[in-house]
């Protein structure tokens, strides 16, 4: 499909969108000119995937009809009324309950293996001890240590700089969704090392969340740069003077997501072996606590 086909095709959905959003409303296209204070004649260029629209038109034609910009732009996935309806449901709570919600979803409908075979998934950015801590549980507790950089690399038969300088950041996400799922489907027990970016995959993370016990190993950020700079790495401070500044926006930006954890644990000014016993600490408490949400 070309361009112009794929332009057409994207406007028509977007009319069709709004046609829908304004008839299971019993609203006449009248009434959603008056209220949108959009020509009625334009609406109707609109609804037939003849006519363009600006953003904030579209803003308006979206607060007549009491739905968001976003439910009006198409999208290859399209939400069933059930799912509608927990969206609206769950938008009225506070951020605290949608907390407590989302973890009720996670508890209910994962696939965790019972018992102390839990697949454990540590997720944060580089620095912040997730290969220390995993390798030690599978040198103490006989724990498959899964690093998905290296599964990414396997199944792409090159390193992962060559996968991005030839697929770009799309062929990357397409190996990192695939070294997970396969990851999962081979161990109902294991540690996995993620990328400090794979919580920006919805559809990653959320697996993680209902397959694995996620733990966001996190620590501050002179530590994180101090840590990666020891190992001998060099390139986040090569040619950027900002390199802090860019660590911290990304810490920041990630932050509500890392929070999403079904634990946390922080690694700064602490020894190795502080760190582990956390982390098996942690481990032993969700055990019980999945029990007791499941029972």
């Amino acid at each position: 499909m070309n361009s112009d086909n794929e332009s057409d095709l994207f406007l028509q959905q977007a009319g069709d969108l709004i046609r829908g959003m304004r008839a299971i409303r019993g609203m006449t296209r009248k009434m959603l000119a008056k209220d949108s204070k959009v020509s009625e004649r334009y609406l109707a260029n609109l609804e037939q995937g003849k006519g363009n629209i600006s953003i904030s038109l579209l803003r308006q034609v979206s607060r007549a009809l009491n739905v968001s910009v976003a439910e009006l732009i198409p999208s290859p996935m399209k939400q069933t009324p059930e799912q509608k309806l927990i969206s609206e449901f769950v938008n009225g709570l506070t951020q605290r309950d949608q907390k407590i919600a989302l973890d009720i979803l996670h508890y209910k409908f994962s696939s965790v293996s019972p018992q102390n075979k839990t697949r454990i998934a540590l997720i944060g950015l580089r620095g912040a001890g997730k290969t220390t801590l995993g390798s030690l549980l599978q040198e103490r507790e006989n724990i498959p240590f899964i690093r998905l950089a290296q599964e990414i690399e396997n199944l792409g038969g090159m390193p992962i700089a060559e996968i991005f300088s030839l697929s770009g950041q799309q062929g990357y996400r397409r190996l990192e969704e695939k070294a997970l799922t396969q990851t999962i489907s081979i161990y109902d027990c294991c540690c996995i090392e993620t990328g400090g970016s794979i919580v920006s995959q919805l559809k990653d993370f959320n697996l993680m969340l209902t397959t694995c016990m996620v733990i966001w190993i996190k620590t501050s950020p002179t530590e994180h740069m101090e840590r990666v700079i020891a190992q001998g790495d060099m390139r986040p401070m090569t040619n950027n003077i900002d390199a802090m500044a860019d660590l911290e926006q990304i810490l920041i930006e990630r932050a509500p997501f890392y929070e999403k954890a079904h634990a946390i644990l922080d690694t700064s000014n602490k020894t190795v072996q502080e760190s582990f016993s956390e982390l098996l600490t942690l481990i032993k408490e969700h055990h019980k606590l999945k029990d007791s949400v499941i029972n």
